[in-house]
């Protein structure tokens, strides 16, 4: 398993075969996906095949979601992460996507926000990107602030799956440590 780095409370890791349990248990919780269309995947096996598509991304593109370790406990709280995307969404291909998600018991603790502003520091400093972009349902408020707070601004409001959603940016040029 490949660290990829750490922040003050977490250490961020490649997600392995070994993570699928908690991995199901965060994906199966309807709460968890309330603003992700609902779609919960309550199957080992699919699980297991979201999983083989994280370790493929991490192969093809040097990033994917990453598990979030809690450097206290040593337990897995979520994921966060850069994905790149190669389909379209609201007119953009080829594109890093900051994206997190965590079991309930550590929402509102600053570990979605502490993994996302790490997330968008390698995004500029070790992958390079010029940009990068996140999504959020508008109804997700918390989401919505937490990609204000790393920096990402709101640029518009599109159609996704037939839910209102934010579209945020932000460019390496207006990135401020």
């Amino acid at each position: 398993m490949k660290v990829i780095f750490e922040t003050e409370r977490l250490i961020i890791r490649e997600i392995t075969r070994a993570d699928s349990q908690v991995m199901l248990e965060l994906h199966s919780d309807p709460e968890v996906h309330i603003y992700l269309g609902n779609n919960t995947i309550t199957s080992l096996d699919k699980i297991e095949e979201a999983i083989e598509s994280l370790i493929q991304q991490y192969s093809d593109y040097g990033v994917g979601r990453w598990a979030m370790i809690s450097k206290d406990t040593n337990e897995f709280i979520g994921w966060t992460g850069l994905q790149y995307v190669t389909k379209e969404i609201n007119k953009h291909k080829n594109f890093y996507d900051l994206g997190y998600r965590l079991l309930k018991s550590f929402w509102r603790q600053g570990y979605a926000t502490e993994s996302a502003r790490a997330s968008v520091d390698f995004a500029f400093n070790t992958l390079k990107a010029e940009k990068i972009y996140g999504m959020a349902d508008i109804g997700n408020v918390g989401s919505n602030k937490i990609l204000k707070r790393v920096g990402l601004e709101l640029t518009e409001t599109f159609e996704h799956e037939g839910v209102e959603h934010n579209w945020y940016r932000l460019e390496k040029e207006n990135y401020i440590v």
